[in-house]
C-alpha cells in the first residue's frame, strides 16, 4: 500500500487548559473555550482543501468538539477510539504541575494514584498506530492530546524516549506525516 498523508492535531484550548488542570475523564465538563473554537476553525480552514477521508478522536469531548469543527468542510466519518484518550494521570481535576511532580522520580514507570504510566500510555498509542497502518482511507486526521501527540511525533520522527519527554505542542498544533 502506498504511503499517504496522516494529519495529527492537538485539541483546541479548554476550560481546564487555562488553569493548568489534568483531565482524563470523558464525563467531566471539559470543553473548548471561545479561543479553542477559534483555533479549531483556523485549522479547519488550513485543511479545507485536503480531501480527508476519515477523522479519529478520543473519547474526551474536547477532541470531538475540535474534530467536528474541522469536519464541517469534509463531512467524513468520525471514529471515536479510546486508545487516543489522554494519559490517565490519577490527578483528574488537579494541577498538571502536581502530577508532574508526582512522577518526576521515574517519569516512564511511575503510576500516580493508580493512574497510567507514561510507558503504558505510549504502548496504548503505539498499538493505535499499528491499527492505523491498516486503514486504507487516506488522508486522515487524528485529533488527540499533548501526551498522545508526543508519542505520534516521536514515532514518525524516529525520536528516542528522552527526546519524547521534551516535546511540547500548542493547542490545535497540526503535524503532517506520510505513513
Amino acid at each position: 500500500m502506498p504511503t499517504m498523508t496522516l494529519f495529527f492535531m492537538r485539541h483546541g484550548q479548554t476550560n481546564y487548559n487555562v488553569p493548568g488542570l489534568c483531565n482524563d475523564d470523558p464525563h467531566d465538563d471539559v470543553h473548548l473555550t471561545e479561543l479553542g473554537r477559534q483555533q479549531a476553525a483556523q485549522v479547519a480552514e488550513q485543511l479545507r482543501q485536503i480531501p480527508l477521508r476519515a477523522i479519529y478522536a478520543s473519547e474526551l469531548p474536547r477532541t470531538q468538539q475540535t474534530a467536528a469543527i474541522v469536519n464541517q468542510y469534509h463531512h467524513v466519518p468520525m471514529a471515536i477510539d479510546p486508545a487516543l484518550n489522554d494519559i490517565r494521570t490519577g490527578y483528574n481535576g488537579r494541577p498538571v504541575r502536581d502530577y508532574e511532580a508526582a512522577i518526576a522520580h521515574d517519569p516512564w514507570h511511575a503510576r500516580a494514584n493508580h493512574g497510567e504510566s507514561l510507558l503504558e500510555h505510549q504502548q496504548r498509542v503505539l498499538e493505535f498506530i499499528e491499527r492505523l497502518k491498516l486503514v486504507r482511507e487516506r488522508p486522515l486526521l487524528v485529533v488527540a492530546h499533548e501526551e498522545t501527540m508526543r508519542v505520534f511525533a516521536a514515532y514518525f520522527r524516529r525520536l528516542d524516549n528522552a527526546t519524547l519527554l521534551t516535546l511540547s505542542f500548542r493547542n490545535c498544533e497540526l503535524l503532517e506525516f506520510d505513513g
